[in-house]
């Protein structure tokens, strides 16, 4: 695959007043930016209430009937009770796919003592991704252009379009 082919993505932003319309998603809107920058298709775009069982089913659309190659989440992953996001995203896989997760948090905490509060997750389902980012537009940007550049390479390797693997043996 080229490095200009383009690769499909959904947005999925959890929020209980953004649903409602008494806030404006800015985070998914900075996932889209970055996204289509990086030469992705952004074929789906959702604003849903902090509800597991509707994230999940919304998860499980995006990869299952529209097919995208990765879902990207923002919100819903800290300590409210309100915060449901890993728990569907994790009800959604069929396999586990940390290593995503722990560099965002990774990465966060050479920002922020506070992201070890996120409990964010990466995981596969089929052969898409869905990756759990934070929920301000400044911690998404943040995360989002650092995974971004590996994650191309992930979806290639996943999907079969690549022969390499994704640690090369020393």
């Amino acid at each position: 695959m080229s490095e200009n082919s383009k690769f499909t993505a959904g947005i999925i932003t959890a929020s209980d007043k953004g649903s409602r319309g008494e806030r404006e998603d800015v985070s998914g809107a900075v996932i889209k930016e970055l996204l289509v920058g990086a030469g992705y298709e952004v074929v789906g775009m959702k604003i849903i209430p902090d509800d597991e069982n509707l994230l999940y089913e919304e998860m499980v659309r995006l990869c299952d009937e529209t097919g995208v190659d990765v879902v990207f989440t923002t919100g819903g992953t800290g300590f409210s009770p309100r915060d449901n996001t890993p728990e569907a995203t994790l009800r959604a896989a069929t396999k586990n796919a940390p290593g995503i997760a722990e560099a965002i948090r990774a990465y966060s905490l050479s920002i922020t003592p506070r992201a070890m509060l996120s409990r964010g997750v990466s995981v596969m389902r089929g052969q898409s991704l869905i990756i759990n980012l934070p929920g301000s537009p400044k911690a998404v940007r943040e995360s989002l252009s650092y995974i971004l550049p590996s994650i191309r390479h992930g979806i290639e390797i996943m999907k079969g379009l690549t022969g390499e693997c994704a640690v090369k043996p020393e």
